[in-house]
């Protein structure tokens, strides 16, 4: 898959450095362009400069949950709409996802996860 994601930007918002790390390495040869933000006031600062396409972004955040920046960032009803935000999680309860859907997530991935699922799902929105 290298080079499917040419011209795109990718902000990949999680607290844990090892996460970051795996999903970078990741999306490394994929041609986008990624930046990282470790919790949730970077993520709505890194928004807002990086205009990512897409946002990978965990839902336990520091200083504001990734509920909130999702609300802050897609409001009500975008679905569909740039930037595209997939939840990561390890929440396996409906409500949180029902919540996030009502906010405008484009996807919504349980931890642990098969990285060609996320792909899959980034592809699917991106491509």
């Amino acid at each position: 898959m290298p080079g499917t994601l040419e011209g795109k930007s990718i902000l990949i918002v999680d607290d844990d450095p090892d996460i970051v790390a795996a999903l970078s390495a990741v999306l490394s040869d994929t041609g986008a362009t990624i930046e990282t933000a470790g919790d949730g006031n970077q993520a709505i600062e890194s928004n807002n400069e990086f205009k990512p396409d897409l946002i990978l972004l965990d839902a336990g955040l520091p200083k504001r949950s990734g509920f909130l920046v999702l609300e802050k960032i897609k409001g009500a009803g975008k679905r569909g709409q740039k930037p595209y935000v997939i939840i990561i999680t390890g929440n396996t309860g409906k409500r949180h996802q029902v919540w996030a859907e009502s906010l405008g997530v484009d996807g919504y991935i349980i931890k642990p996860f098969r990285m060609d699922r996320l792909m899959k799902s980034i592809e699917d929105l991106l491509v």
